[in-house]
């Protein structure tokens, strides 16, 4: 497909995917976690004569920063610019749950279809008073892989849960820690709860923490988002796409969103086509 075409394409008012609706379709939440602002390192867009500077970088979910971030796309990336320029709508980030529930609501949604994730997160939930807000580690703990059997959940990711309940009881993580982590810290905090990998991580960042500067190099969206954008044979590997993308600093989680918008876009495109 031409560029032009996907151009056109994208102004469109698409419709939602999977990853992006990793937060986005959750019930509202009863708490509310405060992000604090984090300090990044911006890339010059002089390549010639390179002079970085630090700035500090609020999360995604300000407006302000989402912004920014906009501005700094446009600029730096051309491709990526026309990509931006064509959708109309900017991206939203929120989210109000806090880190704990939203690693449980994770692992329960691991390898399954929305609707079905959704039931057995509602059945999760309705194991707690208070609902969501009762969802603790030590009352997770509480509840019996047989308990959690009973409501669809697998024995396997009940393991999961429960790991990741023990963690936070013995004090290896808690969600004062998981704010103030740096991205790689995280990662390799996180990777040690069974059950959750790097890609969860990479998504838990973005559209939990709305942390803005987080690349998953693992996603096959944003690799097939990647391909399309820069006209390559093959799918980009991990240190190509770091090298492709690294232009995009500090606002990689913007650069990769309008990744997904970019293969939604290209998948509605070929649908017409073919009608």
């Amino acid at each position: 497909m031409s560029l032009r075409k996907t151009l056109t394409a994208l102004s469109r008012p698409p419709s939602p995917i999977s990853a992006v609706n990793l937060e986005a379709a959750e019930p509202s939440r009863s708490s509310q976690i405060t992000f604090r602002p984090r300090k990044l390192r911006r890339v010059s867009l002089d390549d010639l004569n390179p002079s970085p500077t630090t700035i500090t970088a609020s999360p995604l979910s300000s407006k302000s920063t989402v912004d920014i971030a906009l501005r700094h796309l446009l600029i730096s990336d051309e491709l990526l610019g026309g990509v931006i320029s064509a959708h109309n709508t900017p991206p939203v980030f929120e989210s109000t749950s806090t880190p704990f529930l939203s690693l449980a609501r994770s692992i329960l949604y691991q390898q399954l279809a929305t609707k079905a994730a959704k039931c057995i997160y509602d059945r999760f939930i309705s194991l707690f008073p208070g609902g969501e807000s009762g969802v603790l580690p030590e009352s997770v703990i509480s509840v019996s892989a047989v308990d959690l059997r009973k409501i669809g959940v697998s024995g396997r990711k009940a393991s999961y849960l429960h790991d990741l309940a023990g963690k936070y009881k013995s004090g290896e993580l808690s969600d004062e820690m998981i704010l103030e982590m740096s991205d790689g810290e995280l990662t390799d905090r996180l990777t040690s709860v069974k059950g959750i990998g790097v890609w969860t991580v990479h998504m838990f960042m973005i559209f939990s923490l709305h942390r803005p500067d987080v690349l998953p190099v693992g996603d096959l969206g944003v690799r097939k988002g990647v391909k399309d954008l820069y006209g390559l044979k093959n799918l980009p590997g991990p240190l190509q796409m770091e090298q492709l993308c690294e232009k995009w600093r500090p606002f990689r989680s913007v650069g990769s969103w309008y990744m997904w918008r970019l293969i939604e876009s290209n998948k509605t495109s070929k649908t017409k086509l073919s009608k």
